[in-house]
């Protein structure tokens, strides 16, 4: 059974930096996709954030394109998000996602395997 930790939520300020991670057991570390969704405060809707595959093929969801970078450890088999530059629009949930189909989407509906989420507040 696949199962996601995330880690490393919290608060932070308009303009300062977070980096998320999430663990993941159960799941090949030759797995292909590892990523992060988001869930807006006050929305039911999620929307893909950022994707690494197995080779280190990215792809970012244009609201996080040159302010968020995702990493991948394969050795430990942790997907990490580094947040930038963060806006009050950033807050919400952020969820991991793994799924061993190649290539990538950020679409949530792509990925088989997610984890509970992560809150990160950003406040002025």
């Amino acid at each position: 059974q696949v199962h996601l930790m995330e880690s490393g939520g919290g608060s932070v300020q308009t303009g300062g930096s977070l980096t998320l991670s999430c663990t993941a057991s159960g799941f090949r570390n030759s797995g292909g996709c590892m990523g992060w969704l988001r869930r807006s405060s006050g929305s039911s809707e999620r929307y893909g954030v950022a994707s690494m595959e197995i080779d280190g093929k990215t792809k970012y969801a244009n609201f996080a394109g040159g302010r968020f970078t995702v990493g991948r450890d394969k050795e430990k088999n942790t997907v990490y998000l580094q947040m930038n530059n963060v806006t009050r629009a950033d807050s919400g949930t952020y969820i991991c996602a793994a799924d061993y189909a190649r290539p990538c989407y950020l679409s949530p509906g792509n990925w088989n395997y997610k984890g509970q989420g992560i809150q990160v507040t950003v406040s002025s």
